[in-house]
């Protein structure tokens, strides 16, 4: 059985690769151009962080933490009624489920074009976009949390005639918040790095800094920007592990 498996998922590695035209060949003889663009880089231009990056960087976090909220505050109540544990009815769980794919599966660039032409440039564009991706996302890890749990508690809670809601508030929830930081602390991180793709189509933060900084051929400044997106996504990073830790 497991050699037919291998066959098959070779096969289907050289036919995708022949879609998506992969060349090592191709990849090598670009390697030159690459070096040069990074030697372009180099040094990066220190001074323009202190002087152009700080408010941009501040701005790319303030549209990753709102982005991260609302998302939340919208997954909430869809992956309740998603999960099958605890969802009143059938049709509403399939839904429900439609509903997060829908949103898991629009990109946040097409998102985020969209809501620009809506409500204009600026981050508050970003943050939309961010909110109704990552709602999708953060909804489907939610309600699997919630299928996942343990369901000894909350058959004992529900015999003993404690109501729905009783029953999320003291059986549900303690068990699903850890896991639940836990997802909520790697979408903050993917936010910021994505927040900082959005900037490059006009929903604010440090991409907008660094794609000018590209367009004007000052890859300096360009350096720098990488720099300043590479330690927020570093300081996030220490920032959830501390976080992690404190609440186990």
């Amino acid at each position: 059985m497991v050699f037919p498996i291998i066959l098959v998922s070779c096969g289907l590695l050289h036919w995708s690769a022949e879609g998506a035209r992969m060349s090592v060949s191709d990849l090598v003889a670009g390697l030159p151009w690459i070096a040069d663009f990074v030697s372009r880089m180099m040094p990066p231009n220190l001074p323009y962080i202190g002087e152009s990056l700080i408010e941009p960087a501040i701005q790319t976090l303030q549209i990753a933490l709102w982005g991260t909220v609302l998302s939340v505050v919208i997954a909430i109540p869809i992956s309740f009624l998603a999960a099958k544990n605890i969802t009143p009815h059938t049709g509403i769980y399939h839904i429900c489920r439609q509903i997060l794919n829908v949103l898991r599966g629009i990109n946040e660039l097409i998102l985020a074009l969209i809501f620009v032409a809506a409500v204009g440039l600026g981050p508050f564009a970003g943050v939309l976009a961010l909110a109704l991706h990552g709602a999708g996302m953060v909804g489907k890890f939610f309600a699997e949390a919630i299928e996942e749990m343990d369901q000894g508690s909350m058959e004992a809670m529900k015999a003993s005639g404690c109501t729905t809601l009783q029953t999320i508030i003291f059986a549900v929830l303690p068990q699903v918040f850890p896991n639940w930081i836990s997802i909520i602390l790697y979408r903050l991180e993917a936010n910021i790095r994505i927040s900082a793709v959005l900037g490059m189509i006009g929903a604010g933060g440090i991409g907008f800094e660094l794609i000018t900084s590209m367009k004007m051929f000052e890859y300096g400044d360009t350096a720098s920007c990488v720099i300043v997106i590479l330690s927020l996504v570093f300081l996030t990073d220490i920032f959830s592990a501390k976080l992690r830790q404190l609440i186990r």
